[in-house]
């Protein structure tokens, strides 16, 4: 897609639109173009920069062979975050944040243990064999493991990005991020705090087609590195066949050694006993 287009589709989908300007945080005061009716109205310019830099970011990360984990718990972006992250095979988290997700990952996948271990009673009928107040209270349990970490459960180890929409919202998904060094990727409205994210999208973050426009780049990124990422490892398969192919012999040396390894033929000493006899007199006439 060209830039043009894309300042199009942002601007169609009212992503310079932000807060009111009595709700706005002086921080977003660089990201500001202007006011109009008491809304504040952001730079588009700066969205594009800071997208641009986004994407370019991600795809690196992805083609490093990490995730890419996508956070937007709010009403306006879980249906987009949900599609689009689980179109690209990314892990993401549309219901509520739970405490130590990424700083405690252990103890979350533990319950993600537990959660395929409710599936595997279900599946099997095992569950028959409880009471059906037992039973009732694991169906609650595996419903609620479910509807929390449905979206990581294929997390297997911490991403390499957050992308957040809403910084004010997922404070405590950046506060996690942020204390294990994993850069994040935000869409913050004027109401936000740009301090809060590594790479910052000013825009407007309560426009469902404002977020869906952004991850859709977003998710292309994600693409283009998981394609770097093939690429590189078919690239490292090829060096690594080559490096234990075995070196071919030249034809001088494979010539070499199949007259050494030769046995001799009735005759052979026949023939090179004149030869002999040559180099024998040269050397004779050399000396006197």
């Amino acid at each position: 897609m060209s830039d043009k287009s894309l300042v199009n589709d942002l601007i169609e989908a009212g992503i310079h639109f932000g807060q009111r300007k009595s709700s706005w945080n002086p921080k977003m005061r660089q990201y500001i173009f202007g006011t109009r009716n008491q809304i504040h109205i952001i730079d588009i310019r700066e969205t594009i920069k800071g997208l641009l830099r986004a994407k370019k970011f991600i795809s690196r990360v992805v083609a490093d062979g990490k995730d890419v984990c996508f956070v937007g718990t709010k009403r306006q972006a879980r249906a987009a975050v949900e599609q689009y992250a689980t179109d690209v095979g990314m892990p993401f988290v549309t219901e509520r944040w739970l405490g130590g997700t990424l700083t405690n990952f252990r103890t979350i996948r533990e319950r993600l243990k537990r959660l395929e271990e409710l599936e595997r009673i279900m599946e099997s009928g095992d569950i028959d064999s409880y009471s059906k107040k037992m039973a009732a209270q694991l169906q609650r349990e595996k419903k609620k493991i479910s509807r929390n970490l449905e979206g990581i459960r294929h997390m297997h180890k911490l991403p390499g990005a957050l992308v957040v929409i809403d910084v004010n919202r997922e404070a405590n998904a950046l506060r996690e991020a942020r204390s294990l060094g994993i850069p994040t990727v935000c869409l913050i409205d004027t109401d936000g705090d740009p301090a809060l994210a590594d790479i910052p999208i000013p825009g407007n973050d309560d426009s469902m087609r404002s977020i869906d426009v952004l991850l859709r780049e977003l998710c292309a990124a994600v693409t283009d590195g998981k394609n770097n990422r093939t690429a590189k490892a078919e690239g490292e398969d090829d060096a690594e066949g080559q490096a234990q192919q075995p070196k071919r012999r030249s034809s001088r040396s494979q010539y070499r050694a199949s007259d050494s390894d030769a046995p001799e033929r009735p005759g052979d000493d026949e023939a090179q006993q004149p030869a002999q006899a040559a180099a024998a007199e040269s050397s004779t006439g050399a000396s006197q």
